[in-house]
């Protein structure tokens, strides 16, 4: 393994694939809640998108790590990008009638991006180490960063011009193209060694073994998902609310992802092990007084608010979780020959938070709809993050004398 902070050819390379997925998902999936918005004004449809597609990515981890250990973790990769492309195939396909197949197109999606991440996080975690994982993950949160600038900009300005349907089959028809594109290009990242027999039941051994740290990142990362679970799709389904126009998200995404293409550099390049826990908790909180703004107006531009101060304060969050959590994977060679199980444990708690967030924002919105009550929703669900942060506090110092 690589002993100094920087990357070879292959680390390069899954760079590339990551960023043509992020770059069709951010021209497209940034819209994708709204072209179901304008089929049907339905908050409670959104969040039942949103569980299947995380029912789907459960179960798509856990019963696809079998092959990713077990037979070609590449093939795995590719077969999540040739979904993804499917999926808005079939979104095209169907058009206006889209909202009638709410459940088959969350579960496609959700099975899509399952197993590309599955395979992406093992090979992620194959080609980088502890002194250059906080590095790989900044230019990850760079590349997502611009991507984020120039993808949902022109797809917000390609609907407005075009108008109607047309400038949305358009911005999907984009997207297969780009998945093409990262097929191609994952075949020059090499074939990667099995890694001997599955274990299925190694996700709750773990939770079941006295002092093992996934009793403590396990429950944290359910934490992360609660906000996620909602936040992802409800921040920009809430901008297109308040605005009714597409260019607006898009020049909202435009800003607040100039401002996380400052914040994820500044932090891939000064953040340290040792800043984790402090940073974390700053983050966290700062991630939780964002939202206040809100309770007294929730138009574009307290919404701008919650964007940028989001943009700016993530990185400290977020950074920490991801490489706290593969740290844990490479803490001896027993762990490392379990890597593929544990991936699948940090992803099946990620969505049971996920789950948890979404099923409780469908709740409130059945019985009221309000501004005010989506907004106290987002505060409650906005403060797991720090609740994550008590989970995984001790991880983190051990980690940063490690």
């Amino acid at each position: 393994m690589k002993t100094s902070a920087h990357f070879d050819r292959q680390s390069q390379l899954l760079l590339a694939v990551n960023g043509l997925i992020v770059l069709a998902g951010a021209l497209s999936g940034t819209f994708l809640n709204v072209y179901l918005w304008k089929s049907k004004q339905d908050y409670a449809m959104i969040g039942w998108f949103t569980v299947a597609q995380q029912v789907a990515v459960g179960l798509t981890f856990w019963i696809g790590g079998k092959w990713v250990k077990e037979y070609n973790k590449m093939n795995a990769l590719r077969a999540g990008i040739v979904l993804s492309g499917l999926f808005y195939l079939v979104v095209l396909w169907i058009g206006s009638d889209v909202v009638h197949w709410i459940w088959p197109l969350g579960l496609l999606l959700g099975v899509s991006l399952g197993i590309f991440w599955l395979a992406f996080n093992v090979v992620y975690f194959e080609v980088t180490d502890r002194s250059n994982r906080d590095l790989f993950n900044g230019w990850v949160g760079l590349l997502g960063s611009i991507t984020g600038i120039i993808g949902p900009w022109f797809s917000g300005l390609l609907i407005t011009w075009l108008k109607g349907d047309r400038g949305y089959r358009v911005i999907f028809t984009i997207s297969m193209v780009i998945y093409a594109i990262a097929v191609v290009l994952s075949f020059f990242l090499k074939k990667r060694k099995s890694g001997g027999s599955y274990r299925w039941s190694e996700p709750i051994t773990q939770l079941r073994a006295k002092g093992s740290p996934w009793r403590r990142m396990a429950p944290g990362l359910a934490a992360q998902g609660i906000r996620e679970g909602v936040f992802a799709f409800l921040i920009g389904l809430l901008v297109f609310v308040a605005t009714n126009k597409e260019a607006k998200l898009g020049q909202f995404t435009l800003i607040t992802s100039a401002i996380s293409l400052l914040t994820y550099w500044l932090a891939g390049k000064w953040y340290k092990p040792g800043y984790r826990s402090a940073g974390m908790l700053l983050g966290a909180l700062l991630l939780w007084v964002v939202i206040f703004p809100l309770l007294w107006s929730t138009g574009y531009s307290a919404l701008l608010v919650l964007g940028i101060g989001s943009a700016i304060f993530m990185p400290l969050y977020i950074l920490p979780m991801i490489s706290s959590g593969f740290d844990l994977m490479g803490t001896s060679d027993e762990m490392v020959e379990k890597r593929v199980e544990l991936v699948v444990l940090r992803e099946l708690s990620l969505m049971a938070g996920r789950l948890l967030g979404a099923f409780a924002f469908i709740v409130v919105v059945m019985m009221s709809k309000t501004p005010l009550t989506i907004t106290i929703v987002m505060l409650i669900l906005g403060a797991s993050p720090i609740l994550s942060w008590i989970f995984v506090r001790k991880l983190l110092r051990d980690g940063s004398s490690a």
